[in-house]
């Protein structure tokens, strides 16, 4: 049973009394605001961490730290001390953004050693992991972003920037409107490409269903990316 369900059953999780705790709260707000879908608390069910957080409305804002390797340079014990400096520093969740061919053995180094939420964005392991095939980003097909997903899911991170929004509206509108900037996302921009590439829908968005029944199976928190800021 996921948070969600939970909560709309009226149940009282460990993670909602721990998050109540933090926030001076009573844990009925906290269990209202998850049934409500206005309140997420990231934590998958296969990961054990001491920092447990609530993000949403009427709680305390929460601070994201952004770390990760390059294809260039692949540093494990370098990522390590990111995310040493960002929980000290008071980071309440961490994004492992890397790239290389490091980064599956980085994020489970990283997730074994957090004490906070972590995050990842899974279309930057598909689009490197396509390349090392030599296949495009354009190639991708649902399966490829599934495996993805699945394979980050069992490793036990905590939620993930999926970026379902860009879309064929979002492409039209990107270019009929004047924009300064085209798109500020790598994410965004993988999935221009592929729509424009494929005149089609993005899979994203198309099978975001299967995306959400996946993510659900492991309790992982969905955080829709952006593309056109």
């Amino acid at each position: 049973m996921t948070l969600i369900e939970s909560a709309r059953k009226g149940i009282i999780t460990d993670e909602m009394r721990l998050v109540a705790e933090y926030e001076g709260l009573d844990v009925e707000f906290v269990r209202t605001g998850i049934a409500e879908g206005t309140i997420v608390i990231p934590k998958n069910r296969l990961r054990s961490f001491e920092h447990i957080r609530g993000v949403g409305k009427g709680l305390r804002t929460k601070i994201i730290a952004n770390i990760g390797s390059s294809p260039y340079h692949m540093d494990v014990e370098e990522e390590l001390e990111k995310l040493s400096a960002a929980i000290e520093y008071g980071a309440d969740s961490v994004m492992d953004l890397s790239l290389g061919r490091k980064l599956i053995e980085i994020r489970q180094r990283v997730l074994e050693a957090s004490s906070v939420m972590i995050g990842t964005v899974p279309i930057y392991q598909t689009a490197f992991e396509l390349s090392l095939k030599k296949r495009s980003i354009t190639d991708m097909t649902i399966d490829d972003f599934l495996y993805t997903v699945e394979k980050q899911a069992k490793e036990g991170v905590d939620f993930m920037t999926i970026h379902a929004g860009v879309n064929l509206n979002a492409l039209r509108a990107l270019e009929t409107d004047r924009r300064i900037l085209d798109v500020v996302s790598r994410g965004g921009s993988f999935l221009i490409s592929w729509m424009r590439k494929n005149r089609r829908e993005s899979p994203l968005y198309e099978f975001y269903d299967d995306i959400l029944d996946l993510l659900a199976s492991y309790d992982v928190t969905i955080s829709l990316g952006d593309g056109m800021r």
